[in-house]
């Protein structure tokens, strides 16, 4: 099937803030050569090529001059089995929460840190995608890319892809590669990530002595429909900002000032520390400038009441981000892609 080309399309859908911003073209693309259909109708009409996956890592601050493309390619391949390591080969577009739900009903281990996390597959190699201890590179097998310069295919592996914190090659360079499928290697049976103590708290609270990987889901789940708001419901791209990583001696003098400093100690020597904590001590938690707001529970979140615009938004995220240098010496990093 041909591309199928729309002109002046909303985007208010297809972004999990439910900002207001329209695209000079739009398609999806189920397929590869619907990819380079994409790529070919851009160059002929001098766009841009716009990626969009679920949305849920995106801020529009104005209406969108390209062609955005959305990847709705579709499909779950088992490539290696041998009794206990599994590999499987997954489609860009497929929605990455019901991903990590699936792989449990099959009896996988290895996703199921990173439940409820919104967005496709094809995004999250991008970010690094992580939470409670857990990040994508250490369930990473591989992915293949189309370069747009050449229009060639390349398999990645694990050490050609850059993977930091909520950072990777494809992040750096966004403009030249379209993740088309990503492989995942995962185990039947495998030690569970339990270290944050949210995780082991909520276990215990529910008599669970030997959880399995389902049921540190379903605590995680429970934990961040808790703490976050559903986009459906409230718009937010989850955690506005990245957690900062700072020198020993600064993350000591804070400490200094402030007892309950959340800080994690990294292996480099560095310290990460909590954002939401350092947002919300500085008094952003529950803030709201007609609809752009800071979630009342979860100051790391960035909320659109109704018709608050990109620009209004990211003018929010700014004064926080001014406020907390000033008032800890700290620079957060803007964790979503602002357009």
């Amino acid at each position: 099937m041909s591309l199928q080309l729309r002109e002046k399309v909303s985007l208010k859908a297809y972004n999990s803030f439910a900002v207001e911003a329209s695209a000079r073209l739009f398609a999806e693309a189920h397929d590869d050569e619907q990819v380079r259909e994409a790529l070919a109708c851009a160059r002929r009409r001098e766009l841009p090529l716009l990626l969009l996956g679920g949305g849920s890592n995106l801020l529009l601050t104005a209406d969108v001059e390209a062609l955005v493309l959305r990847m709705a390619s579709r499909g779950i391949r088992q490539l290696a089995d041998d009794g206990e390591r599994v590999v499987l080969e997954v489609e860009a577009g497929e929605p990455w929460h019901p991903f990590v739900q699936w792989t449990l009903q099959q009896g996988l281990v290895g996703l199921e840190n990173l439940s409820l996390i919104p967005g496709t597959v094809g995004a999250a190699p991008m970010q690094n995608i992580g939470a409670y201890g857990v990040e994508l590179k250490d369930v990473f097998a591989g992915l293949t890319a189309l370069d747009r310069n050449s229009g060639s295919l390349r398999e990645f592996a694990l050490d050609e892809c850059a993977f930091a914190y909520r950072d990777s090659l494809f992040k750096r360079e966004a403009g030249r590669w379209i993740i088309l499928r990503v492989r995942f290697a995962l185990q039947r049976t495998a030690p569970l990530h339990l270290d944050y103590g949210p995780v082991r708290q909520y276990l215990a609270e529910q008599g669970i002595g030997k959880p399995t990987a389902v049921d540190v889901s379903r605590a995680i789940c429970a934990i961040r429909s808790e703490k976050l708001p559903d986009p459906a419901l409230l718009g937010n791209a989850g955690s506005f900002f990245k957690n900062p990583l700072v020198s020993a001696e600064l993350a000591e003098r804070l400490r200094a000032e402030h007892s309950d400093l959340v800080a994690y100690p990294q292996a480099d020597g560095q310290v990460k520390l909590a954002a939401g904590w350092l947002i919300e001590r500085a008094g952003w938690k529950g803030y709201r400038e007609g609809d752009a707001g800071v979630h009342r529970l979860q100051a790391l979140v960035l909320v659109n009441y109704g018709r608050a615009s990109g620009l209004q938004l990211l003018a929010l995220a700014q004064r926080i981000q001014a406020d907390v240098a000033r008032r800890f010496a700290v620079n957060l990093e803007i964790e979503p892609n602002v357009l």
